[in-house]
C-alpha cells in the first residue's frame, strides 16, 4: 500500500482546520461528561489525551506549531468556558474565576501532560520521518508543487 493509498491522509489539514476541530472535539467531551456525571472525569481526561494525539497526526507540516501550543491553550480556555458557565464541574461553586480555572487544570494535569508529550512526541516522529526525504523532495512538498 503506497501513501497514495492510504484511507486517510495524515498531515494535511491547514493548521486553523485542526484547531477548529480540537475546540469542536473538547467541549463535546466537556458536554457528554457534563450530561452524563455532573463534571469532568476519567472520560474527558481519554478524550483529550486522544484528540491531542489525534491533531498532531492531522495537521499539514507548515503549521506544526499552531499544534505544538495547542493543549496547553486549549485545556485552559475550556476550563475558563467551563468555570464560567458550570464552575461546579471543575471546582467548587464557591471558588472564584480564577481559582476553579487553576482547580481544573491542576486536576486534569496529568492528562495535560501525557496528550502535551504524545503531541509533540508525534511531530518530532513526523519530521524526522519526513526529514529523510532528499531536499527537492521537501522543497516541492513544502511549496506544493509536484515532482
Amino acid at each position: 500500500m503506497t501513501r497514495a493509498d492510504a484511507w486517510w491522509q495524515v498531515g494535511r489539514e491547514p493548521g486553523r482546520s485542526v484547531v477548529a476541530l480540537g475546540v469542536a472535539v473538547t467541549l463535546t467531551a466537556v458536554s457528554i461528561d457534563v450530561l452524563l456525571a455532573g463534571r469532568l472525569t476519567i472520560f474527558f481526561d481519554l478524550c483529550f489525551v486522544a484528540l491531542c494525539l489525534g491533531l498532531a497526526a492531522l495537521v499539514r507540516r507548515k503549521d506544526f506549531y499552531m499544534v505544538a501550543v495547542l493543549p496547553p491553550l486549549l485545556m485552559t480556555t475550556v476550563f475558563a468556558f467551563v468555570a464560567t458557565v458550570a464552575r461546579d464541574a471543575v471546582a467548587d461553586p464557591r471558588d472564584g474565576l480564577l481559582q476553579a480555572i487553576v482547580s481544573g487544570v491542576a486536576t486534569h494535569g496529568i492528562a495535560l501532560f501525557v496528550g502535551y508529550a504524545l503531541c509533540l512526541g508525534w511531530l518530532a516522529w513526523r519530521l524526522h520521518r519526513e526529514g529523510e526525504a532528499d531536499i527537492a523532495t521537501e522543497l516541492s512538498r513544502e511549496l506544493g508543487q509536484t515532482g
